[in-house]
């Protein structure tokens, strides 16, 4: 384990989990990288390293919130209602100093505050003036949601801050935009901003609203009760005022002749970032993470080696978090792990799993499961649905994941869950459907 630390800015570390011994042909080696950053100082506050964390000249970030103005946002009322007080909760959250714009969005994006392709910087007085500003919203129009990113892109990107982060909320489907328009928006935005998505009430897609968050290494969520609003925002402001370093990379180096067979985030949720990676020299490659505050994470990294005689040992990969910079170059982190392989004949320690890779394993297993069991139900494939379904209650129980357990019993009636016995609910509130889908990649961590 290694790690690195200057005054008021987090301070990294990387340690590593796996079973590094090998059966004679042995190719394959399973690790989980844990790295945690801690003792940001004040979170968020003054950042005191200039040529790695931004400018120094205190809060260091840009936030842009896009609020959904479609005409559909007015079936109830309260849907609008709703948004409009959690954007006000949200922007009350802003700390002083940060910039930041709100959005609303229809078939078009339009800005609300403060206008003029310009961002405002939040002190009393511009908190409520954007209080005010968000009165005027009404709802009316469609939805083309990469409209409201790309005006959020711009509108970000004008400010010299490291850290921009974006929120967005939608109430319905995209369909005043092609999914291969949205695609474009989220590829041409990748790595520019992170964003938090959140979907109200029950209209919209699941695929969609979660499509957005993973492209963009944000959070995703369902809020089935618009008065959920305005306390969900305020955390998300909050977790996002409390991120201090930006565009992290996990960076892999392999040895000539090995190489990274997948590499996925695994707590606090899943997420696939094998095909993110981009070439950072001979034989490395660097991973996105996003934005950091005080927290930890785990992901699952997997290599395959060229097989060696018994006895033998050799370095798989070596892990380390850098920040990107702009010129081609990188600003290392400092912390750093190593994965190994050595070859044995000893059975037990070559045929013993590592509790965390197998903690993971079944929870990446366990996501899978619902997502092809709801599709399933969906399709109106009973027994396919059934049995996918079932084995994501058994992996729950298994894994102590009880909130996904709970969410799952809302769909299921569960006969016996440790031998994954269901039956399909008749009916299924659409809100429990959608709610399981939506936090279906969410994990819980393996108890150390």
């Amino acid at each position: 384990m290694a790690n690195f630390s200057k005054s008021g800015v987090p301070r990294f570390s990387v340690d590593v989990y796996q079973n590094a011994y090998l059966p004679e042909g042995g190719s394959e080696v399973d690790a989980i990288v844990t790295v945690t950053a801690t003792g940001g100082g004040t979170v968020g506050g003054a950042v005191t390293a200039p040529h790695l964390y931004g400018t120094g000249r205190g809060p260091d970030a840009a936030v842009a919130i896009m609020v959904d103005c479609s005409g559909s946002m007015d079936y109830p009322p309260t849907k609008m209602r709703g948004a409009r007080d959690a954007t006000a909760a949200a922007v009350d959250a802003l700390r002083d100093g940060v910039h930041f714009a709100v959005i609303g969005g229809t078939h078009v994006a339009k800005e609300v505050y403060p206008g003029g392709g310009r961002l405002a910087v939040a002190d009393a007085t511009t908190r409520g003036q954007a209080k005010q500003a968000l009165r005027k919203l009404g709802a009316g129009g469609g939805t083309a949601i990469g409209t409201w990113l790309r005006l959020a892109d711009r509108l970000l990107s004008s400010a010299d801050v490291t850290i921009r982060h974006g929120i967005l909320l939608t109430d319905g489907r995209n369909e005043h935009e092609s999914p291969e328009a949205l695609k474009a928006t989220l590829d041409a935005c990748a790595g520019r901003f992170t964003c938090d998505a959140r979907g109200v009430g029950t209209d919209w897609e699941v695929k969609e609203v979660t499509g957005v968050a993973s492209a963009l290494l944000g959070s995703a969520d369902i809020v089935a009760d618009p008065a959920g609003l305005a306390a969900d925002f305020t955390r998300m402001m909050e977790a996002a005022m409390g991120k201090e370093v930006a565009d992290v990379a996990l960076r892999l180096w392999t040895p000539l002749g090995a190489s990274v067979r997948f590499v996925k985030q695994v707590a606090p949720t899943v997420e696939e970032l094998t095909d993110r990676r981009t070439e950072a020299g001979p034989r490395t490659g660097d991973y996105p993470t996003g934005s950091w505050g005080d927290e930890s994470r785990d992901y699952h990294v997997c290599v395959e080696v060229p097989p060696a005689g018994l006895g033998q040992e050799m370095l798989a990969a070596q892990v380390s978090l850098v920040v990107p910079q702009g010129d081609g170059g990188a600003q290392s982190l400092g912390a750093q792990g190593l994965v190994r392989a050595v070859w044995t004949d000893d059975l037990a320690a070559s045929t013993s799993i590592n509790p965390q890779v197998a903690h993971y394993t079944g929870q990446a297993e366990l996501a899978q499961a619902i997502q092809q069991g709801l599709e399933a139900r969906k399709a109106g494939d009973v027994d396919g649905a059934t049995a996918k379904l079932g084995r994501a209650v058994q992996l729950a129980g298994a894994s102590g994941n009880a909130d996904t357990a709970k969410l799952l019993a809302k769909v299921v009636d569960v006969v016996d869950a440790a031998a994954g016995t269901v039956r399909l609910k008749a009916k299924v509130e659409e809100a429990d459907e959608m709610t399981l889908e939506t936090r279906s990649t969410k994990t819980v961590r393996v108890k150390k």
